[in-house]
């Protein structure tokens, strides 16, 4: 009999709480590029997640596919070094699978990263955002179906997704914008037309991922605090091709900013009540 996604989370889970040995409460999800962060923990334990009972195996270059554990200025964290998408073939399940594994781990806390187009015209590549809220036009939620009471709630708020006093905690640590992320199926960047519709609907960023993971995150009682590196402006903005490339370029110069500001964040969020 196939096992529910409870069950499996449970067994991932708990195959990680063994092997780590520390109780995080705190996690981090790193994006497209962006995972250099994972090298500063200290004490890390490493777990490529093809050693984790039943965890998706990401195929995008910038996602290495690690889970690291350890101490950052003495506050216990996980990190996810790379997700998968929905465009390389895995369903919105599978995609999300990780953040039921670290809701059963006890995390309470999650911070999300990615790579996103710039839509605002103020928003300039290679600046990190916070996200205060995100539209879903991806066609698919993650929780649509049967639903499990020992993962949440069928029917949950989504008001305050990007937790508003996580935000604050953030801004007191560095002087970043908000935006409101767009999220896409992908893997086609968006055309021109689209992204002045999306203007239109209120969307600053768009990108191919997270709003699937903050979904079940908030499905499961967790916090969330979103920061978003605008890789390259969105199509037609520029009058320029875009790449992924340019996308790890920029990910790649932003590289110690993240890694200070996500140093500073760690022992913040594992502190505040």
């Amino acid at each position: 009999m196939e096992k529910s996604i409870f069950e499996k989370a449970e067994e991932a889970a708990g195959a990680v709480r063994k092997l780590i040995k520390i109780t995080p409460r705190v996690a981090i999800v790193l994006g497209s590029g962006l995972g250099a962060f994972a090298e500063q923990i200290e004490r890390p334990v490493v777990l490529p997640y093809r050693e984790i009972p039943h965890f998706p195996q990401p195929s995008v270059q910038g996602h290495s596919g690690r889970l690291v554990a350890g101490l950052v200025c003495g506050s216990p964290v996980v990190v996810m070094q790379g997700r998968v998408h929905a465009y390389e073939g895995y369903e919105p399940e599978e995609v999300t699978f990780p953040i039921r594994m670290l809701g059963r781990l006890g995390i309470t806390r999650l911070v999300v990263t990615n790579a996103s187009g710039g839509i605002r015209l103020d928003l300039k590549q290679g600046q990190l955002v916070l996200l205060s809220d995100h539209i879903n036009f991806t066609g698919s939620n993650p929780v649509s179906g049967p639903n499990n009471a020992r993962l949440g709630p069928r029917f949950f708020d989504m008001c305050d997704a990007y937790s508003e006093r996580l935000r604050v905690l953030a801004h007191s640590i560095a002087d970043m914008p908000e935006a409101v992320y767009l999220a896409v199926s992908g893997p086609s960047y968006e055309t021109p037309a689209e992204i002045r519709a999306f203007r239109s609907w209120g969307a600053d960023l768009v990108g191919m991922s997270t709003v699937h993971e903050v979904i079940v995150a908030r499905h499961m009682g967790i916090e969330v605090l979103g920061i978003s590196c605008v890789t390259n402006m969105a199509a037609g903005i520029l009058n320029e091709p875009i790449n992924h490339g340019e996308v790890m370029e920029t990910g790649a110069r932003v590289q110690a900013e993240l890694t200070k500001l996500l140093t500073a964040l760690v022992p913040a969020l594992d502190q505040v009540n």
